[in-house]
């Protein structure tokens, strides 16, 4: 009985068959790198964005302990003689001025955007101010300081005069002995228009430590 002879594959089409396999071999290794190339870019830009934030957060941070480092001291002598707590005061400097960084605050030493009447001794100014539950943009006079020191000693003497229609207008936040019953007082007796004022006087004392300059 004769054998029956294996069929053969012809060469032709085993390399084809090679060559198909090259070719799908370097198609995904080259997938494959193209993958992890973007891959690798695009981790590498998060990485830097994210580094950029932390350095800008950093500097941010540095430029802001610096001005507390710069009135705090101020604040203490000053406010020692008007029954007000230093720490409420940086806040508010903190707050109002944008940690000395406003227009106001840079060109005027006005730390508290204390308005002004005479032409010689302020000037004119755009700000924002609360009014019937929705911030506005205005233009108004301030008072212009030779020193943060004046601005600081103005606010102080603020709180011990009142105001010219009313002398007692500030007695809560006077009578307050921690920094929690002032921050509320100062809403309480008209001081500020914005509701979340007190608050965001509270949560700057307990960020950077105020307190410490109450001692």
């Amino acid at each position: 009985m004769a054998k029956k002879r294996k069929s053969r594959v012809p060469k032709s089409v085993k390399l084809v068959v090679r060559v198909f396999i090259i070719l799908f071999v370097l198609i995904v290794a080259f997938v494959g790198f193209r993958y992890y190339r973007r891959y690798a870019i695009q981790s590498e830009q998060i990485r830097q964005a994210q580094l950029q934030r932390q350095q800008e957060q950093a500097k941010l941070l540095k430029q802001r302990k610096a001005f507390i480092r710069k009135i705090g001291p101020i604040a203490r002598e000053v406010d020692k003689s008007y029954d007000l707590l230093p720490s409420i005061t940086i806040a508010q400097a903190c707050l109002e001025s944008n940690y000395g960084q406003s227009d106001l605050s840079q060109k005027y030493n006005n730390l508290f955007g204390v308005k002004g009447t005479n032409p010689n001794t302020s000037a004119v100014m755009t700000t924002k101010e609360y009014v019937k539950d929705k911030w506005v943009t205005v233009k108004a006079r301030f008072q212009i300081y030779d020193s943060y020191e004046a601005s600081i000693r103005a606010h102080a003497r603020l709180f011990q005069n009142g105001t010219t229609w009313n002398h007692d207008q500030y007695k809560h936040v006077l009578a307050s002995k921690d920094y929690k019953t002032q921050a509320k007082a100062l809403v309480t007796d008209g001081y500020a228009t914005d509701p979340d004022y007190a608050d965001k006087l509270i949560n700057l004392i307990e960020q950077f430590d105020l307190e410490k300059y109450d001692k």
